[in-house]
């Protein structure tokens, strides 16, 4: 099913999918999200480079590590942490670090 839009932006989509399952492959959480790994690729650096993820290898797999206590992006809700976000809509997982919000 083709959705025309939606109320989470992809990078949105991947965060919450990460901060799920920390320790999924690229490829699953591609899946999940319903987009391509190239995509979920980019996203991952996209967050990483502005401190939301952090990746560690761990073996030949990688590890994600969310910080909730960073602020939204949008001016409208940057008064609000990324993990209020993540407290509605995800499950808190080993991913997540930093202060509750």
């Amino acid at each position: 099913m083709k959705v025309g839009w939606t109320f989470l932006s992809t990078h949105g989509q991947v965060l919450l999918a990460v901060a799920g399952d920390p320790s999924a492959r690229v490829r699953d959480l591609a899946e999940r999200v319903g987009i391509s790994t190239r995509a979920v690729l980019t996203v991952l650096d996209d967050l990483e480079r502005a401190g939301y993820v952090h990746r560690d290898r761990v073996g030949r797999r990688t590890r994600y590590t969310v910080h909730p206590e960073l602020p939204m992006r949008h001016p409208a809700v940057a008064h609000h942490r990324v993990g209020e976000l993540l407290d509605v809509l995800g499950d808190r997982a080993p991913g997540l670090t930093g202060e509750r919000a």
